[in-house]
């Protein structure tokens, strides 16, 4: 019977530690392919600017052109649209499959929440799963460092393999990682920064060539009128305390900020999506990264100049970011909604 493996992801974008990544789980477990499958939308992800999921697709065929007997990109996720569920992807892949047993590669992360994932115990009666290790990170002890969820379904385990109750398993690699996230390529091509070894030179080309990972700023403009914009929706969505300030004459990563709390964990990321959309149809852009939107205690938008902060109330106070800025200049929140 063939060994597959399914590697799934944004690969927003394709960075050299997604390929160490396969080609040292290959080797170790004795893998004859690899299926490189991009999501047209992660479940797990918020929209965020940059490249389309056919953009991203065509970096990861450029990407992986030199690894094409290893290495199969499957572009079944972006072709079927919507939301990438990894249930739905195995369940086309294994249900019409014969002479091959399928093993699905996450990391360390993605493990700790596997539980959460849609249908995750249908997934393991499909695929033995493989999880990875960053170097310095420790793989779990026992059973006590599971997702609680998936504890139920184990039969036997001895610290490198668990033994599943339906026969499967789930394995664990150690990686002699390259020191790369996607999160720190797109800050580095964002700031023109160099990515070269970060990044396969032609998934560089390709970024170069379309003009991927360009800064928002352009597209927002003068970030101060942005962000009394981006205060004044939230004053007028009855935020908590409303604050912005002018950073730029201080040591800060950006050069405004505004913070603002909810009432509760879902007020908090209800405001967060509202501002989003509003950005969205008002500059046409969206965060270059989003932090905690799901959980709603503190939720980060990042605009590049402009970040905002929208707390859980409590948690606002526990933090006091504020205190942070006290020798920054404030500036005047509309109160009738924000300004055109």
């Amino acid at each position: 019977m063939k060994n597959i493996g399914l590697f799934g992801g944004t690969f927003d974008p394709l960075h050299m530690g997604h390929i160490n990544s396969m080609i040292t789980v290959a080797g170790e477990m004795e893998l004859e392919k690899i299926h490189v499958i991009p999501a047209f939308q992660s479940p797990f992800r918020d929209q965020t600017d940059g490249p389309s999921p056919e953009q991203r697709l065509e970096m990861v065929k450029r990407g992986l052109g030199n690894y094409s007997d290893l290495l199969v990109v499957d572009d079944r996720e972006i072709k079927r649209e919507g939301v990438s569920y990894t249930v739905d992807t195995i369940k086309s892949i294994a249900d019409r499959s014969e002479g091959e047993k399928y093993s699905l590669i996450v990391g360390m992360d993605q493990f700790g929440s596997f539980d959460r994932w849609k249908d995750f115990a249908e997934i393991l009666k499909h695929v033995n799963l493989i999880v990875t290790s960053r170097p310095g990170s420790d793989l779990p002890a026992g059973l006590s460092e599971y997702p609680p969820g998936l504890v139920e379904l184990v039969e036997d385990h001895d610290g490198e393999q668990a033994l599943l109750k339906n026969g499967n398993t789930i394995n664990f690699v150690q990686l002699e990682d390259v020191e790369v996230s996607a999160t720190e390529v797109r800050k580095l091509l964002r700031d023109k920064k160099p990515v070269t070894g970060l990044v396969p030179d032609q998934v560089k080309d390709f970024i170069r060539e379309q003009g991927l990972y360009e800064a928002v700023s352009a597209r927002i403009g003068a970030f101060d009128k942005f962000t009394e914009f981006c205060a004044g929706y939230l004053e007028s969505r009855k935020s908590i305390n409303v604050m912005a300030f002018d950073l730029s004459e201080l040591d800060f990563p950006s050069e405004y900020t505004v913070i603002t709390s909810g009432t509760s964990t879902k007020q908090t990321s209800a405001m967060a999506q509202a501002l989003v959309r509003e950005v969205k149809t008002k500059y046409g852009v969206y965060p270059q990264n989003i932090e905690g939107m799901r959980e709603g205690r503190w939720v980060l938008l990042d605009y590049g100049a402009t970040i905002i902060h929208l707390f859980y109330d409590y948690v606002r106070m526990e933090y006091r970011l504020e205190e942070l800025w006290k020798d920054a200049k404030r500036m005047t929140v509309p109160q009738s909604g924000p300004s055109n």
